[in-house]
């Protein structure tokens, strides 16, 4: 499987970056990633790994265009209200790239699906906005050895990690319980630009475990403090008690 000319010429400005390259733009051609969730970190993830030229992208959401989703939720517009988000999000995706595979999902992540879900796909993406699904979708990526790139939000920051099974911590190392202060993601602020800061960091970390270049943010909690201007880097390790991924 090689380029077409077309796709040399799309993909022209990531060819001629020695680190990427024909041979590391077929990886990302033969490529799979799984987003979860097309809203506020999902929208910058989806439209950056679509337009790399991610050979097949799924992306998966339950909810529904609202007017409050649109100051930070850039993949969707005034026109989409009330349409479910996969359906727009595959609007605008196979508009920006439509030689690539676009895999829309209107499901709801549980400990029933999860697992399916993910197969078949190399790397999975959590863009949700709640705990409890990041907690199933981990714990189903470790059982099945797939990287899972971690990205939170909350009004001013926003934070990056990538879970390797057998390399580093799993997210419920980290976060064994949910955090008690964290508010419910729809009475929470969020200033948007700062989930596009972290998707795209997310978006990048998709690309690098594609391709086998580049160092992961494994066993690195990246910090983003969009009203300091500063990143924070904080080393964490894996908990040999953890549920998920300890020995013990």
């Amino acid at each position: 499987m090689g380029l077409s000319e077309k796709e040399k010429n799309r993909y022209h400005r990531q060819l001629i970056i020695k680190e990427i390259g024909e041979a590391g733009q077929l990886m990302l051609k033969a490529g799979k990633v799984l987003v979860a969730g097309t809203g506020g970190l999902g929208s910058p993830v989806l439209f950056y790994l679509t337009a790399a030229g991610i050979g097949t992208i799924g992306f998966i959401d339950c909810d529904s265009v609202d007017l409050s989703n649109l100051q930070r939720q850039i993949l969707h517009g005034t026109d989409d209200l009330e349409k479910p988000k996969v359906i727009s999000a595959f609007k605008k995706l196979s508009a920006l790239n439509p030689v690539i595979k676009l895999v829309p999902i209107n499901k709801r992540v549980d400990r029933d699906n999860a697992a399916d879900l993910i197969s078949g796909y190399d790397v999975v993406v959590d863009c949700t906005d709640n705990f409890s699904t990041r907690y199933i979708l981990n714990e189903a990526c470790i059982k099945s050895g797939k990287p899972f790139v971690y990205g939170g939000i909350l009004d001013l920051i926003g934070q990056v990690m990538t879970i390797v099974p057998g390399k580093g911590p799993c997210f419920q190392c980290v976060f064994r319980e949910p955090p008690s202060s964290v508010t419910l993601p729809n009475k929470s602020g969020v200033l948007g630009v700062v989930a596009g800061t972290i998707g795209s960091i997310q978006a990048a970390e998709a690309i690098k475990l594609l391709i086998g270049k580049g160092k992961l943010l494994t066993g690195r909690l990246l910090m983003y403090n969009a009203l300091e201007a500063t990143f924070r880097e904080v080393e964490v390790k894996p908990d040999p008690d953890c549920p998920v991924c300890g020995k013990n």
